[in-house]
């Protein structure tokens, strides 16, 4: 069904409070679509249709709502329909919803929360936020080392309604510690009398509850694991982070890499329903300060007023000249930012990549010079010629290596390596850039800056 029809037929629908036809629309389609449907609706409309809804299935759909859409929901919902509601979610989407609840929404809900709901999600709603236990599950399945396979598959059975994977199940001992893991389908090709300590894996990968979560989908990546045990301090399991939900951590990442690499700061509202004043704060502070950045180029070109009075033709060049440069720098940054991200490199490694690098700056320099030789010869001669040559040279090999040092810089003061690319990259080898040009042309010209 088309996507405005579908639309249509949903607001007819509501109107007529017509309970049947829409859950039988929801049976025919995904829960993502008719969520994609459900978010051009006003927030009251989004609850009205949700709770026309079974309750099994307003937690399927809830999910696929974003954060703030989920926030505002909540704060229209009635205590008993939002603990209802809640007790339906999984483990983790439960947590987050609740750190989203304000204090006074939190101390209505909780009574109605049984007490185990309760203790869990103030337990993983209590994790900083981006680390592996802030996106971890309590939903897992656990088995004891002794165990038959036919109790193991027995108990299973019973949990699978429950439990968010069971593909995967983590065998642990009295105090909870992780002794090994087993999967279905090893248990099922097993006898039933055979003991799980036999079939099980001792050597875990595993992750720490404090650990950034974009480690998380590392690990899940490089191992390619469907869920990845989170363990305390002390060894002990204490929930898992399941295959989806390291790809949505590793979304999130990316997205605010991308948005940081545009020296915008990380959204925390989709861009469809941002606020204006929230965009504009977002925005304005980088721009401002990449202002004065540009001062610096600014001062260059007053500096050598001079220079450019006396040979024209150089202003014809400068744009050319200073664009490489940033494009230089660009394309380093880019390609660090994201090696550093994906842990192809690190900090060790910076002396290494910077000798590489070096090499490669300078023969894209040389090729630059050469190309931008011809186009100095047509406009202003052979003196002109050379200082454009030799300042595209040195303006590419600068530019790339402030572009391949920014990250690791940034990186070792604890700063996200993202906002070296893009515009403060940029504004600092378009500053660097013109000093170059126009302090080669006062050499080589022979004239005073």
């Amino acid at each position: 069904m088309d996507f405005s029809v579908l639309q249509e037929t949903l607001v007819a629908l509501l109107k007529q409070r017509n309970k049947r036809d829409i859950r039988t629309l929801l049976d025919q389609m995904h829960e993502a679509d008719f969520a994609s449907v459900m978010q051009h609706f006003s927030v009251a409309d989004m609850l009205d249709l949700l709770l026309l809804l079974s309750l099994p299935s307003q937690g399927k759909l809830f999910v696929y709502l974003s954060n703030q859409q989920q926030a505002d929901i909540a704060e229209l919902m009635d205590r008993n329909d939002l603990a209802a509601l809640f007790s339906t979610m999984e483990a983790d989407k439960r947590a987050d919803l609740y750190n989203q609840l304000s204090e006074d929404q939190r101390y209505a809900l909780l009574p109605g929360l049984a007490q185990a709901e309760r203790e869990d999600v103030r337990r993983l709603a209590s994790y900083p936020e981006k680390t592996a236990g802030a996106i971890m599950t309590s939903s897992y399945a656990t088995l004891k080392a002794d165990w038959t396979v036919k109790k193991a598959l027995k108990k299973l059975r019973l949990e699978a309604p429950d439990k968010e994977t069971i593909y995967q199940t983590y065998v642990i001992d009295e105090v909870r510690q992780l002794l090994g893991t087993v999967s279905l389908k090893e248990l099922i090709l097993c006898s039933p009398t055979a003991l799980v300590k036999d079939l099980m894996r001792t050597e875990v990968v595993s992750i720490s509850l404090s650990s950034d979560q974009e480690d998380v989908s590392k690990v899940i990546r490089k191992y390619d694991l469907l869920a990845l045990p989170v363990l305390d301090d002390n060894q002990r399991l204490v929930g898992i982070v399941t295959y989806d939900d390291a790809m949505d951590a590793a979304e999130e990442e990316a997205t605010e890499d991308a948005q940081k690499s545009a020296s915008v700061s990380a959204l925390d509202t989709p861009m469809s329903q941002i606020g204006f004043w929230e965009l504009y704060r977002k925005r304005v502070g980088w721009l401002v300060l990449l202002v004065f950045g540009a001062l610096l180029s600014g001062a260059g070109l007053a500096f050598f007023e001079d220079t450019i009075a006396a040979q024209i033709a150089l202003v014809f060049f400068m744009p050319l000249l200073v664009g490489s440069g940033g494009n230089a720098g660009s394309q380093a940054a880019a390609l660090m930012v994201r090696a550093l991200a994906t842990g192809d490199v690190e900090f060790k490694d910076w002396a290494k990549v910077l000798g590489r690098d070096a090499f490669v700056a300078s023969a894209l320099g040389l090729t630059m010079g050469a190309t931008v030789y011809l186009l100095g010869l047509l406009r202003g001669g052979p003196e002109i010629a050379i200082v454009v040559a030799i300042s595209m040279f040195f303006v590419v090999v600068v530019g790339s290596l402030i572009g391949l040092c920014l990250p690791f810089i940034l990186s070792k003061l604890k700063m996200d390596p993202a906002t070296a690319s893009g515009p403060l990259v940029t504004t600092i080898v378009d500053a660097s850039g013109v000093l170059i040009y126009f302090g080669f042309a006062t050499l080589l010209l022979g004239m005073d800056g």
